[in-house]
């Protein structure tokens, strides 16, 4: 007797929530591992602390301090945990919430401070200079998935101790995005707060929707440095996002282990919320470390290794664990050009990325190893990171995804071309490339025979050729150039 066959009206279809694929690479049993192992190293080696203030706070919350040596107990770091926001909100230039940094919210953006950029005219690599970060700025505003941006480059060409003030300014008028920013010091840190406080109206409005992250880094191993700290405690104070990261090798600066550099990142992370929580309960601070390795063969800081993707999901890991956003990284390539290495180290991390739902990732559009930008490369990324996302979103399965009424219409040899259905969902059920060819090989040869490179290439031209961000408030610029007059006078 064959198999029971319902009929049409017995069939019940048990719809679920929409699934979404995940990546998690951390057992529970290795986060509290490596969670131990932190406060281990917290309090029994301790870290280097150079700023009398911070000094003073912890020794006021009970820490063991013996001169700028620290050692932490465990209870202050779980205090630390406690207080600090398990939702970081960040805004456009122009106001609106874009970027929730929070539980398995994925946001992609530009590297920065490239001393090397490939000029998308020339095709050549040469120096970086302002007008590079403007035009940077410009292109990534323009693109679908880049969410934030980083100073993808180094002004080369202004005051030498004024180059971060002017990438700023870059940046700023580049794009309405989010922008994650780097400083020398706490001259540099009011200076730009001066900037985004007349581009958002006010330094309160700055506050209550702020549009900008500081990167800052503790040295690895164990110290946090007297300018980091002036950083540190000074987004505290403004209440402004801070991601306090680490930027170690693994065999380096920190154990050759990914475990054991994964402790040691946390620690110095960790040690560094502690100090920005006891300046400012609940000020908005973003967890992680960059656990890159050092190449034994060329003694060179890899990017495009599969070490920095499966360290980036364990922090993100650990970072559920402990209620933070968390800082990634993803598509940077130590490839010298794009070419196919470069597309497979940016699909692997790009992908790892958005599976494992770390929140603000940066390095899009890195070559060489962190020395090189490429507005290419970036444009590729945001392909991959479609892609990615694409992936991510799962396989919808509900009534209208089943289409079972349209299936027993169109029948059996029939075809979905030209239905209604097709129409209305193909968009959002296929991804449809910008970059990638997708014609026959005739057509192809027809269209100029380019590769991706090519094709990147021209379409970064065509943005920078006829994209124009939201302009800032006239007030706003005044305020800009007035900051940057007296940056130069300064050296």
């Amino acid at each position: 007797m064959g198999p029971h066959i319902a009929s049409q009206e017995n069939i019940v279809l048990h719809y679920t929530s929409h699934r979404q694929p995940h990546l998690t690479v951390l057992s529970d049993e290795q986060i509290q591992d490596l969670h131990l192992a932190t406060l281990e190293i917290l309090e029994r080696t301790g870290v280097q602390v150079n700023d009398p203030r911070a000094l003073d706070l912890l020794r006021r919350a009970g820490a063991r301090v013996n001169g700028e040596h620290v050692r932490i107990p465990a209870p202050l770091v779980e205090q630390a945990l406690r207080s600090a926001p398990e939702r970081v909100v960040v805004c456009a230039r122009t106001g609106e919430r874009v970027m929730p940094l929070e539980a398995n919210r994925v946001f992609f953006g530009t590297g920065s401070d490239t001393p090397n950029t490939i000029d998308p005219e020339t095709r050549q690599r040469r120096r970086s200079v302002r007008s590079d970060v403007a035009r940077i700025a410009r292109l990534c505003d323009a693109l679908p998935n880049i969410d934030f941006i980083m100073s993808l480059g180094v002004a080369g060409d202004v005051p030498e101790k004024a180059p971060f003030l002017f990438e700023f300014a870059a940046m700023i008028a580049g794009s309405s995005k989010p922008i994650c920013y780097t400083a020398h010091d706490q001259q540099d840190m009011e200076d730009i707060w001066e900037m985004a406080a007349a581009a958002a109206g006010g330094e309160k409005e700055l506050r209550a929707n702020p549009f900008l992250i500081h990167y800052a880094e503790p040295i690895s191993p164990l110290i946090h440095s007297p300018l980091g700290l002036q950083k540190l405690l000074f987004c505290a104070d403004h209440h402004l996002p801070i991601a306090y990261v680490s930027g170690m090798s693994s065999g380096g600066s920190c154990p050759v282990t990914l475990a054991g550099a994964i402790a040691v990142g946390s620690a110095e992370c960790l040690s560094g919320l502690l100090i920005h929580q006891l300046a400012a309960p609940g000020a908005p601070f973003i967890y992680g470390a960059n656990v890159s390795v050092l190449d034994m063969a060329t003694l060179s800081y890899v990017y495009g290794g599969p070490e920095f993707p499966i360290t980036n999901a364990a922090l993100a890991d650990m970072a559920r664990h402990y209620r933070l956003p968390v800082w990634g990284l993803a598509g940077a390539s130590d490839a010298k050009t794009v070419d196919a290495q470069a597309g497979l180290e940016a699909m692997l991390s790009i992908l790892m990325a958005v599976l494992s739902r770390g929140n603000l990732v940066h390095d899009i559009g890195y070559l060489e190893s962190g020395l090189t930008s490429s507005m290419e490369m970036i444009a590729v990324c945001d392909e991959i990171i479609g892609m990615a996302r694409k992936i991510a979103c799962g396989i919808p399965v509900d009534r209208d995804h089943l289409a079972l009424d349209l299936v027993h219409e169109v029948g059996i040899g029939g075809h979905y071309l030209g239905t209604d259905h097709t129409a209305r969902l193909f968009r959002t059920s296929h991804f449809l490339p910008r970059l990638l060819d997708r014609h026959n090989f005739d057509k192809w040869r027809q269209l100029g025979s380019k590769n991706l490179e090519d094709v990147a290439n021209a379409r970064v031209l065509e943005i920078l050729a006829t994209h124009q961000p939201a302009p800032l408030p006239e007030a706003a610029q005044e305020v800009i150039q007035s900051v940057l007059a007296r940056a130069a006078k300064r050296g």
